[in-house]
């Protein structure tokens, strides 16, 4: 009887041993706060706050200015170009896109910008000899209808 319980506790104490002996060992970060996992490895906090903005961050003078005139010509802003990005000038540019039914919160949209005449220059580019970038307009000739082509095609009688 005295074996029996003996091997009773023996494998008691070893079923309560076992789990942590096979567990995995968890390497926590110090909890200072200096430190931080970035793929897989610690990096300073310095060195993730440290990174240069991307993208534009401003509007050149010159380009504001040619904004603005483009604006002012729309008669979607008054007085002379200052050439910078001021409130009156997003106000007048918001104005300009929800009048044309594109969103605000961006200002300026490129589409916007096309529609202002400030669009891209392609008059340098190679194959630009000779071409012709100024927007296609109308001719009174054009301006007629084309059903009739329609209907004759069609075989239908009127």
């Amino acid at each position: 009887m005295l074996s029996f319980r003996y091997f009773a506790a023996l494998l008691l104490s070893a079923l309560l041993v076992a789990p942590s002996a096979f567990a995995s060992h968890v390497h926590r970060s110090p909890t200072s706060g200096r430190y931080r996992i970035h793929k897989g490895r610690h990096v300073r906090h310095s060195s993730l706050r440290s990174r240069k903005p991307r993208g534009q961050q401003s509007i050149e003078p010159d380009r504001v200015t040619q904004i603005q005139q483009a604006l002012i010509s729309k008669h979607y802003l008054t007085g002379d170009p200052t050439g910078k990005w001021d409130a009156t000038t997003v106000a007048a540019m918001q104005k300009f896109q929800s009048d044309n039914g594109w969103q605000t919160k961006l200002t300026p949209d490129s589409r916007a910008l096309m529609k202002l005449g400030l669009g891209p220059d392609y008059s340098t580019a190679i194959n630009a000899k000779g071409s012709n970038f100024a927007p296609q307009t109308n001719s009174d000739s054009e301006t007629g209808s084309d059903d009739s082509g329609f209907v004759e095609a069609s075989g239908v009688s009127q």
